[in-house]
C-alpha cells in the first residue's frame, strides 16, 4: 500500500474530507534537506512562506537555519512579522497605493524589511511613503532572467540602485526568478544558467555606478539544485520545496517520497462506468493542470483528476486494481500546491504512521493584499 494511503487510513475516522494533509516528518526532512543543501554550497536560505502561509512552519525553517522568509505581499509579511519575524524580504514588485505605504513603513519599523523594486517610479513612492525616514527601508532591485514576468533587464539594475540610493533608501542587492526552469525537465537546468548570467551582470551594472550588491538572491524549488557552482548567489528563495507536488516530481525537483502534503478525498458517486466523483473540486485544488495532464494525482496509482467542478472531482478509473468504492477515501496529490493551502483554514498535521493528529493555522490565508 502506498504511504500516503496508509497515514490517511490510520487518520480516516478522525478528518472531514475534503481536508489538507500534512506529513511532518517528511516536511522536517524536506526543510533540513534543503538546509544541508545551503550549507554545503555556502548560500543562505530564505523559504518562501506562499507556500504555507504557516507560521509553524515559517518557524521550523528558522529553527533549522533560514536566515529570514520570503514574503509575496504586504499582508503575508504583517502576519509573520506579528509573530515575531524580524527578518522579512518582500520579493514582489510592490506599489504602495491606498494604505500600502503607512503599513510598509509600520513593518520597517519592526522587523529587517527588504522590498522589491524594478522600476524608478515604484522607488519614488517608495521613498515618499518612507516619509523622513527612507532610510529604514532596504530595496533589492528585480530583474528579468528569461521568465518575462517582472523584472527589469539586469544592466538597467545599477540605475535603479542609484535612483533609490538619491532618494535616500537603502539599495542591498539584487533578485530574479527563474520561471521559465517549470517548462520542463530540460529547462531547469538552462533557466538556472540564465539567473546566474542575469544575476552577474546586475552585480556588475550595481558595481559600475559603486554600490556593492550585499544581497544576490535567487529561486525557485525547480532551479535551486543548480545554483552549486554560482560565484554570486548569495540566498536561495525556494517555497514548493517544504511539501513537493506532482509539478515538482516531473520536473524532477522532488521524488514522491518527498510529498509533505495530500489532500484527503472521499469516493461520494460512482454511478458512471469507470468513473467516480470525489468531494475534491476547484474550491480545494483551485484549477492547476489541463486535461491531459491532470488536476492532481491519486498517489500510489497512475489514475488522475480529468475535471473538475467546485466541489466535484472526475476521476477516471484506470485499467487495473484500483477500484474506490463509495465512501472510500484517498490521498489526492495536487499538481501545484501553493493554490491548495490558501483554500483552507488549518492543515491537519500527522505523521507517515497517521498515529498523532495536530491542527495549524493557515495563518496568512486571504492576505493577498
Amino acid at each position: 500500500m502506498n504511504r500516503l494511503q496508509r497515514a490517511l487510513d490510520a487518520l480516516v475516522e478522525r478528518v472531514d474530507t475534503p481536508a489538507p494533509i500534512v506529513l511532518v516528518d517528511v516536511m522536517q526532512g524536506n526543510i533540513d534537506r534543503m538546509q544541508g543543501f545551503a550549507a554545503q554550497h555556502n548560500l543562505d536560505v530564505r523559504p518562501h512562506v506562499k507556500t504555507h502561509k504557516c507560521v509553524e512552519i515559517g518557524r521550523r525553517q528558522i529553527e533549522a537555519g533560514a536566515v529570514g522568509i520570503t514574503a509575496g505581499n504586504v499582508g503575508e509579511a504583517e502576519v509573520f512579522a506579528a509573530a515575531g519575524f524580524d527578518d522579512i524580504f518582500l520579493a514582489y514588485p510592490i506599489w504602495p497605493a491606498g494604505t500600502k505605504g503607512a503599513r510598509i513603513r509600520r513593518l520597517a519599523e519592526s522587523a529587517r524589511l527588504r522590498v522589491g523594486v524594478d522600476n524608478a517610479a515604484a522607488i519614488e513612492a517608495l521613498a515618499d511613503a518612507m516619509g523622513d525616514e527612507p532610510d529604514r527601508l532596504q530595496v533589492v532591485i528585480e530583474v528579468d532572467c528569461g521568465a518575462r514576468r517582472s523584472g527589469a533587464p539586469p544592466e538597467a539594475a545599477g540605475d535603479l540602485a542609484l535612483a533609490a540610493r538619491k532618494r535616500g533608501l537603502v539599495p542591498v542587492g539584487v533578485f530574479t526568478y527563474p520561471g521559465h526552469g517549470s517548462a520542463g525537465r530540460d529547462a531547469r537546468r538552462r533557466a538556472a544558467q540564465d539567473q546566474e548570467a542575469a544575476l552577474t551582470t546586475a552585480v556588475r551594472s550595481l558595481e559600475g555606478v559603486g554600490i556593492t550588491a550585499e544581497v544576490v538572491s535567487a529561486g525557485s524549488t525547480p532551479t535551486v539544485e543548480f545554483t552549486t557552482s554560482s560565484a554570486v548567489i548569495t540566498e536561495i528563495r525556494p517555497g514548493e520545496y517544504v511539501f513537493g507536488d506532482l509539478n515538482n516530481v516531473r520536473l524532477g525537483a522532488c521524488t514522491d517520497d518527498q510529498i509533505a502534503l495530500f489532500v484527503a478525498g472521499t469516493v461520494v458517486s460512482d454511478w458512471v462506468p469507470d468513473q467516480v466523483i470525489l468531494d475534491v473540486g476547484s474550491k480545494a485544488l483551485s484549477r492547476e493542470g489541463s486535461p491531459e495532464l491532470g488536476y492532481g494525482g491519486i498517489a500510489g496509482t497512475k489514475a488522475v483528476l480529468a475535471k473538475l467542478n467546485e466541489y466535484h472531482g472526475f476521476l477516471p478509473l484506470p485499467v487495473g486494481d484500483f477500484r474506490p468504492s463509495v465512501g472510500g477515501v484517498v490521498p489526492v496529490v495536487p499538481n501545484h500546491v501553493c493554490p491548495v493551502v490558501l483554500n483552507f483554514e488549518e492543515l491537519i498535521v500527522t505523521d507517515s504512521t497517521g498515529t498523532s493528529l495536530r491542527r495549524w493555522p493557515v495563518d496568512a490565508r486571504g492576505f493577498l493584499n
